[in-house]
């Protein structure tokens, strides 16, 4: 945001009527300009830098023409907090403009203090902006602030040029929906303990498997892949002959993963030309018009968004927006992890291992010292860790009751939907705290009949729970067995994902009575 009071303050400045921070007025040739560090300019979609670099580029050029301020911007990428951050400011401006910018001939106007401190550390003079007025003025995110929260007052306060360009953009609607969201973190991803190379890598190994399975449902015409990730999918459909007139868009809430997938179309990894990418949260509101979408895809996605949100709340609006957005005769591919039929049926976990280690606090050390941890312990051992934070990072109970095998315990008694979240889960150690987030077995196959139904879904022939075996054998029975409580006979392991072909019903054809 661009404020009125910014504005007026540079004039000022140009003008000569500006004392720095140690009271000596700021004299400026006839010729000064004001450089625009653009910061995080890598960095958008998110509460910390909800607009982004281009369209913020593209405001302060408006303002600074029309108010007559000789302007130029200089784009500077997102860095983490450092003590070398003026530095890189300074640096990435040389780079830019093609000339340092030198205490002797620069003053730099700054309000946050910390920030205005390593600049006069390496020497230069320093405009105080708000900070050195005493009528206390309101800064830019106190501006955008009274926007998210309804306030009108923020045109006032802003400069009238950047309410036009906001209004132009309707970047007012983006940021409100952007800080309100309550499902992503303020650096704009569902959670701060994922490690995201780990998870676009095994992404991408499943890519071919998973487009196998939904190739022979997607109907060619806009398609849309809700939860893209690096675009690992869209990338196997851009090659599909029966799609090289089809507009694909992959849509996902991560900033990383949609920048990722940006990078990749930049060096060109997707055959069909027309592949876009976005990062929105449906749950917030419409992305597509209405009836405007032939397929929409999404695989490993719903039990996130149960998770990090409502829990079928969100799984039945996100049904509801989904079916608003398809074409009559369109479909919706969903394909994930899926609860047993009978989550309360209770079976005797056996894993290797003995579970007489006490869990330990991961939440206060780094992430590959918590990955390294978790990856040590047995099977059994690894599940007294996940009955701590299981609980206390999804909301979900966790019911295990030990057996001693001889002197091991080694059995745990528990309902079977805790014994498959736990297997579920227990083989990501590297986002260990992230995984512990997420809930697997919210739906039931039932569960998911009667939600598509109920917001006036079909559901095609072949849709529903199935097992997949390859997972059971080597993930979830490697190291672990059910068995029946009572008589000790081995149980059945139930199924592990489902299928689902959505088709929106066509519309009724009009007959002449």
């Amino acid at each position: 945001m661009v404020t009125a009071f910014q504005v007026a303050y540079l004039g000022d400045l140009l003008a000569g009527k500006v004392v720095d921070t140690a009271g000596e007025p700021v004299t400026c040739a006839p010729d000064a300009r004001v450089v625009w560090a653009l910061t995080s300019a890598t960095h958008s979609g998110t509460r910390r830098n909800p607009v982004p670099a281009h369209r913020r580029e593209a405001m302060v050029e408006t303002v600074t023409t029309r108010a007559g301020l000789p302007s130029l911007v200089v784009p500077v990428a997102d860095v983490p907090p450092s003590p070398r951050f003026a530095h890189t400011v300074l640096a990435t401006c040389e780079l830019v403009l093609g000339e340092a910018l030198t205490p002797a001939e620069t003053v730099v106007a700054c309000s946050t203090p910390d920030v205005a401190a390593l600049y006069a550390a390496e020497g230069f003079r320093i405009a105080a902006v708000e900070a050195g007025d005493p009528r206390d003025p309101v800064r830019p995110w106190d501006v955008l602030e009274r926007m998210v929260a309804g306030d009108d007052a923020w045109r006032a306060l802003a400069h009238p040029d950047a309410v036009a360009f906001y209004e132009r953009y309707r970047l007012d609607e983006h940021v409100r929906l952007v800080h309100t969201d309550p499902t992503v973190q303020d650096d704009g991803d569902l959670t701060e303990t994922r490690d995201y190379t780990t998870y676009t890598a095994a992404f991408d190994d499943a890519s071919d498997r998973k487009w196998a399975q939904v190739a022979p449902h997607v109907r060619p015409g806009r398609v849309v892949d809700l939860g893209c990730a690096a675009g690992g999918l869209l990338e196997r459909a851009a090659k599909d002959p029966r799609l090289a007139e089809s507009d694909l868009y992959g849509v996902d809430v991560s900033r990383h993963l949609v920048a990722e997938a940006e990078h990749r179309r930049a060096q060109g990894v997707f055959a069909n030309p027309n592949v876009f990418f976005a990062q929105r949260n449906l749950l917030l509101g419409p992305v597509f018009p209405d009836r405007s979408v032939d397929t929409t895809t999404t695989i490993a996605l719903t039990h996130e968004i149960s998770s990090y949100g409502r829990g079928r709340d969100d799984l039945e609006l996100l049904a509801a927006r989904i079916f608003a957005h398809t074409r009559p005769g369109g479909v919706w591919i969903n394909s994930d992890v899926l609860g047993p039929a009978d989550p309360e049926r209770v079976v005797d976990l056996v894993l290797d291992g003995d579970a007489a280690v006490p869990p330990r606090d991961l939440s206060g050390l780094p992430r590959a010292e918590a990955a390294a941890h978790v990856a040590a312990l047995s099977p059994a051992a690894r599940l007294v860790q996940f009955a701590r934070d299981f609980p206390a990072l999804s909301g979900a109970a966790v019911e295990v009751e030990w057996v001693e095998v001889g002197q091991v315990r080694s059995v745990a008694r528990t309902p079977l939907r805790t014994a498959m979240e736990y297997l579920y889960t227990r083989d990501y150690t590297d986002s260990w705290l992230s995984e512990c987030h997420e809930r697997f077995c919210d739906m039931t196959g039932d569960d998911w009949r009667a939600l598509l139904e109920g917001v006036g879904f079909e559901l095609e022939p072949g849709s529903g729970p199935w097992r997949n075996d390859w997972f059971v054998e080597n993930r979830l029975r490697v190291g672990a067995a059910l068995r029946d409580p009572v008589t000790g006979a081995p149980v059945e392991w139930p199924d592990t994902h489902v299928l689902t072909v959505a088709r929106r019903p066509l519309a009724p054809v009009a007959t002449a009575g």
